[in-house]
């Protein structure tokens, strides 16, 4: 058997699992005081305020500003007048518990509104989750798992001429899949494979997806080598048109998150997290796949599953995690923020009183406890879609081998470098 080297070209992701900041003709920024962003408990976190036009201070404008504990109701609210500082600084507020500050800033000029945000770290390390880890827990995902077992895989491999390339051919595969409950029996799991056509053993990358419903295509990755699936979680064929998909985005899956939430076995991502592991089993099933070198990867929920499908798999060998959702997500009803997707935010217990205690059993800080194996990950301080403050509740919970590469000005979005950082800890694991 061959060993190869498993690479990940992360760029590859930009297209599904970030959206880029764009340029604007004012440019406007909030960032700390702090050269770190960060200070310590009962520290005031202070910010500064920078409004330009053609990369001169902006005058005779007035900015409003409110700042506040991330993603709970704003504690100041003040409006200040531009003049030709390049740079205002304005005080914030201080915590007594570890969590993040943000700053809000919006400008009106000419017609046009401009929005900012930056956030403080106050002693992230020591960010507690307050989601409860179910003392069921372990017992609830071992029975799933052999519930899925019992299921062939029944893989459907259909070849797709138009995506094959030189050196590499692609695959539409449908998969089976333990459905959300006996209820309902069982589902699909889709995927696209592209997996190298030369005679031999190869490595393999899992790429699990961000929020959303969308198609998925070839992967050049396989001509240098690389078995990789890139899974849709929705049981429907991940090769129809677009259109088809934004149907679906706005009507039957546009609350897929918290769809079924009342129950934890029918909860919708029951059957996502099992059809994860589904997908390792075809993986595992290809007489091309070396036997172990498998990494997963994604983000935003993306890097929730990644971490989740480790935690419940070991055969993964490793993962990479950029900004994971689904993260502490009862947080809001502890008086923080909480995760994506931030069902949990202004809702009256009384109203839903069995989600909290659904969300124990698939909130990603409970899997995280679980990892075993390597990861990699990778986010910004100011998120407002995954808040910081729930990543490290993530992060902390973490007692397995972990890198995090903090990168303090992005938001729900990454620079090229991050990406590059990643491939290059993936190729760093994996070398024999």
């Amino acid at each position: 058997m061959r060993t190869r080297l498993l690479f990940l070209s992360l760029g590859v992701w930009a297209a599904f699992l970030v959206a880029q900041p764009k340029k604007e003709h004012i440019a406007l920024s909030v960032v700390p005081t702090a050269n770190n962003w960060e200070y310590a408990l009962g520290e005031r976190a202070d910010f500064e305020i920078r409004a330009t036009k053609n990369g001169k201070a902006l005058k005779n404008a007035t900015l409003s500003y409110e700042i506040g504990l991330e993603g709970m109701p704003s504690k100041l609210k003040k409006k200040v007048s531009l003049s030709d500082k390049e740079t205002i600084v304005v005080k914030g507020i201080a915590l007594n518990e570890p969590g993040f500050v943000r700053c809000s800033v919006t400008l009106n000029y000419q017609e046009h509104t401009y929005r900012a945000l930056g956030a403080a770290a106050v002693a992230p390390t020591e960010i507690k989750p307050t989601v409860t880890n179910p003392d069921d827990f372990d017992a609830f995902w071992s029975q799933a798992k052999a519930e899925l077992a019992k299921i062939p895989i029944n893989a459907k491999l259909t070849l797709q001429p138009a995506l094959s390339k030189a050196g590499y051919e692609v695959y539409h595969v449908a998969m089976d899949n333990l459905g959300a409950s006996s209820w309902y029996g069982d589902s699909k799991f889709y995927g696209m494979l592209s997996i190298p056509t030369k005679p031999g053993t190869y490595p393999a990358v899992l790429e699990v997806p961000g929020a959303g419903v969308r198609p998925y295509f070839a992967d050049d990755r396989a001509r240098d080598g690389i078995i990789v699936l890139k899974v849709g979680i929705h049981g429907v064929p991940v090769n129809m048109e677009k259109k088809v998909y934004d149907a679906l985005a706005k009507g039957a899956l546009a609350t897929y998150a918290s769809s079924n939430m009342h129950d934890k076995d029918q909860y919708y991502y029951k059957r996502v997290y099992l059809g994860c592991l589904r997908a390792v089993d075809f993986i595992h099933s290809l007489e091309k796949f070396d036997g172990e070198h498998l990494v997963v990867s994604g983000g935003s929920q993306g890097g929730a599953l990644s971490i989740v499908t480790a935690a419940l798999d070991d055969r993964i060998k490793g993962l990479v995690a950029f900004y994971p959702a689904l993260s502490d997500m009862t947080g809001y009803l502890y008086g923080r923020v909480g995760g994506w997707p931030h069902q949990f935010k202004g809702l009256d217990p009384a109203l839903r009183p069995f989600w909290e205690t659904t969300a124990g059993y698939y909130d990603v800080v409970n899997f995280a406890k679980r990892i075993k194996v390597p990861g990699w990950y990778s986010w910004g301080y100011n998120d407002p879609i995954c808040p910081p403050t729930t990543m490290f509740s993530v992060y902390n919970s973490i007692k397995a081998p972990k890198e995090l590469r903090i990168f303090e000005e992005t938001g729900h979005w990454t620079y090229p470098e991050q990406w590059e950082l990643a491939h290059k800890w993936i190729m760093d694991q994996l070398k024999d």
